[in-house]
């Protein structure tokens, strides 16, 4: 079955799962809103008389097998906008969509049967029995809104499995339970990497092990980048209005912001400061701080500082999708000349490091979006630019273009690390930027003497450090390599007398720079000394994790 074929079968069973809704809760209780395919399934928004429990799953799979092997034809029809809004005159969510559609639209809708209709542009399946082989399960159910806004109607989302065959559906079922026991949300607390509080959503708090972690990561990061001319630099976490205003941010990217009033309130007023949601901004005064001359470039300003960006509570998922962390950003002052090495440099610094993890990648093109910033000249050759290097790496047509997903100041490539599961996950981005270097004014002295823009190069490997280090805990299931590992070497005494041995051992292997955890056992006080003197005593100093695998001890 092509990719196609899949879409259409999984896309013509989100209409059975609507219809089975419907004649489960009755049509008069039921307002269906949108179902669309997705990567293992389907989902449908709903609105129902109460809450779907998993009580209710075995009977509305039964229900979706009973309409199947009714085998009944599927219908298109194209219909006026006024015939269309009749027909839909009680689904208030199918009324919304009509009336957005152009005038001059093609209106088209499905039937199923004799009794469903759904406002769909298709295509489907020309009679239902093409689906009794389907093989699908429900997921799950959850709470949406509708359009993705918490001011509109709340939603039953239905999440279903389907898969052409019982094989495809029990292999994906088993990858989902490895999934489950590798998640690092439940890993990362067993091992004492990191924890959560209330009192700051989306914040993670690092651990002494886990801190150490992210230390040897950072290292390991510096070491590559100090080889390759990088210089780090720390700047601000917070920074007045004025900044944004001037980088962009403050129109583009305000909602995801955290945002310090100023002492009158006055939403315009000068005092106002923000939380950086980016990095960027600071590099440009960096550069700006002195004039530049050409023979100084490429430029490049690494940073690791802290960064926050405010997100819907429903968003927040573990270590992927926090509020609080940092980014092993950089920020590389090209001239037009120097863009295809640089990148190229880049990309063999995230072929080292990403193979050091034995994660695979590919890459991704994103274009102009709709509310790009700046002139779209510019645009044309900024885009022009990445897509030669690409070409020049992976061939013509070897790589995805994501058509209108770029940043609002640039267009950009986008890594996708793919990890032990085979699953993939957007990590690394290297984002060209002819907008902000006009913005602050930045200049360089070119060889004739005149002043010229410099180019920017926006650029991360890992992408957010927190969400790096849950994809390596799901991808080696909480068993680090030895380098990486919290603690590295366990020391374990076996009487007292032994301590002072094993503490030598524990020194010379710190000195060494080995992480060590040596269990220094004390003497028990006896229950019974008339019977227990002499015994040796128990370990009371260091408490093993029977959770913690072998290797990552």
């Amino acid at each position: 079955m092509t990719d196609y074929q899949l879409e259409v079968y999984r896309h013509s069973l989100a209409h059975i799962l609507a219809k089975a809704v419907i004649e489960i809760f009755g049509k008069e209780n039921v307002q269906y809103a949108i179902g669309p395919q997705i990567s293992d399934g389907l989902y449908y928004d709903f609105v129902l008389p109460r809450t779907v429990t998993e009580e209710d799953y075995k009977a509305i799979e039964n229900k979706m097998r009973e309409i199947l092997k009714r085998k009944e034809d599927w219908t298109r029809k194209e219909i006026s906008r006024e015939e269309a809004l009749e027909l839909f005159k009680d689904q208030k969510f199918k009324t919304e969509l009509i009336q957005e559609l152009p005038e001059d639209e093609t209106i088209s809708i499905y039937w199923t049967g004799d009794d469903f209709v759904d406002l769909c542009r298709g295509p489907h399946v020309e009679n239902s029995k093409e689906l009794l082989s389907a093989a699908f399960q429900i997921k799950s159910s959850s709470g949406a809104y509708w359009r993705g806004d918490e001011n509109r109607d709340s939603l039953q989302r239905i999440y279903v499995y389907a898969f052409p065959g019982k094989d495809e559906l029990k292999k994906h079922l088993a990858l989902i339970k490895e999934a489950m026991e590798r998640d690092h949300k439940k890993i990362g607390p067993e091992l004492d990497l990191f924890m959560f509080h209330e009192t700051a959503p989306g914040m993670p708090y690092w651990l002494p092990r886990g801190w150490r972690m992210y230390r040897t990561l950072i290292e390991f990061w510096r070491n590559i980048h100090d080889r390759h001319g990088y210089q780090e630099i720390s700047a601000p976490v917070i920074n007045n209005r004025k900044l944004w205003l001037i980088s962009g941010h403050w129109a583009h990217y305000q909602n995801n912001m955290f945002i310090v009033p100023g002492v009158s309130g006055d939403p315009d007023a000068d005092d106002i400061m923000a939380a950086k949601p980016m990095n960027c901004p600071n590099a440009m005064n960096t550069y700006k701080r002195t004039v530049h001359s050409y023979k100084e470039l490429p430029i490049r300003y690494n940073e690791l500082d802290v960064v926050h960006r405010k997100e819907k509570s429903g968003q927040m998922n573990g270590l992927f999708r926090v509020q609080e962390f940092r980014q092993d950003d950089d920020h590389t002052f090209v001239s037009e000349d120097l863009i295809e090495a640089e990148i190229e440099d880049i990309m063999q610094i995230a072929d080292q490091i990403y193979n050091t993890f034995g994660i695979t990648y590919r890459a991704e093109f994103s274009t102009r979006p709709d509310d790009y910033m700046g002139d779209i000249e510019v645009w044309n050759k900024a885009e022009a630019a990445l897509k030669k290097i690409l070409d020049k790496k992976y061939g013509e047509g070897g790589y995805e273009i994501n058509e209108g997903d770029g940043a609002f100041y640039g267009p950009k490539i986008d890594l996708q690390i793919k990890d032990a599961l085979g699953r993939e996950w957007q990590c690394g981005t290297i984002q060209l930027d002819f907008q902000l270097p006009h913005n602050f004014g930045l200049t360089y002295q070119d060889k004739d003497g005149t002043l010229k823009e410099p180019v920017v190069i926006h650029r991360a490997i890992f992408g957010s450090m927190e969400r790096f280090i849950g994809i390596l805990i799901e991808h080696y299931k909480g068993a680090f390599p030895f380098w990486l590992a919290p603690e590295q070497v366990a020391i374990v005494p076996i009487r007292t007398e032994h301590n002072e041995y094993a503490k030598q051992i524990a020194d010379r292997l710190e000195d060494m720079g080995i992480r060590v955890a040596a269990a220094i056992r004390k003497p028990r006080k006896a229950l019974f000394p008339s019977r227990s003197a002499g015994r040796s005593s128990s370990c009371t100093a260091f408490r093993w994790r029977p959770s913690i695998p072998c290797a990552a001890r």
